[in-house]
């Protein structure tokens, strides 16, 4: 009886045993999976936390690189435009220096040309001045001879009267007006009475320079038309 009952111990703590070591093993194998299906999942958060954050400064670094090309593209544009405006610089300014020089060739000319215009007056001053000077003489020995009368006229016109030349009316005037032209030259702008032959005497003038046969002539025609 005791050894049956012996048997039966070691039964029920063979069993106890076999219970004890499935409750453990359960126990701690049930542990180690839950553990490392929480591990796993905290890895896979944080794989998906960490591709999420380096997709987005991906995105970023795309992005910064496209802005990054784009302003490369506006900077070489601006630097294009830059070298442009230089050569039209350079141009505009080449351009200035010539007609700078243009404008110093024209002054040269212009004062060029001023001197010869001095010259060119004083020239004909001069000579305007001697015929004025000849013409005072003849006057001079006109009058003397035969009354004539010059006068100047408010155009700085010369205006020849004769007298003496009417019998009948001696103190009757005869006139012409004379004035020196552009060129130097003499030329009657009125003459009363009218003769036809003025215009002759006035070429013959120019082409002799003998004032005192001109004023004599005129003086002939006065006497042949009274």
């Amino acid at each position: 009886m005791a050894e049956i009952k012996d048997d039966n111990e070691l039964d029920i703590l063979e069993k106890e045993i076999k219970d004890f070591r499935t409750t453990f093993s359960a126990n701690c194998y049930g542990q180690s999976v839950d553990q490392m299906l929480g591990l796993r999942h905290q890895l896979l958060e944080s794989i998906s936390k960490l591709t999420e954050k380096w997709s987005t400064r991906l995105k970023e670094g795309d992005l910064m690189m496209d802005r990054f090309q784009e302003y490369t593209n506006v900077l070489h544009q601006k630097n294009k435009s830059i070298e442009e405006k230089q050569e039209k610089l350079s141009e505009v300014l080449a351009s200035i220096r010539d007609g700078e020089k243009q404008n110093a060739d024209l002054m040269d000319s212009v004062q060029e040309l001023k001197e010869k215009l001095i010259k060119t007056e004083e020239t004909k001053s001069k000579a305007t001045e001697e015929k004025m000077e000849r013409l005072r003489k003849v006057e001079k020995t006109f009058r003397e001879r035969t009354g004539l009368e010059i006068r100047k006229t408010c155009a700085n016109h010369l205006q020849f009267i004769f007298r003496c030349i009417d019998h009948k009316d001696p103190e009757k005037p005869f006139m012409f007006t004379l004035s020196i032209n552009e060129e130097g030259a003499y030329e009657v702008i009125s003459c009363s009475p009218p003769l036809d032959c003025i215009e002759e005497l006035q070429l013959k003038v120019r082409e002799t320079k003998n004032f005192s046969a001109f004023i004599a002539n005129i003086r002939k025609a006065f006497i042949a038309l009274s």
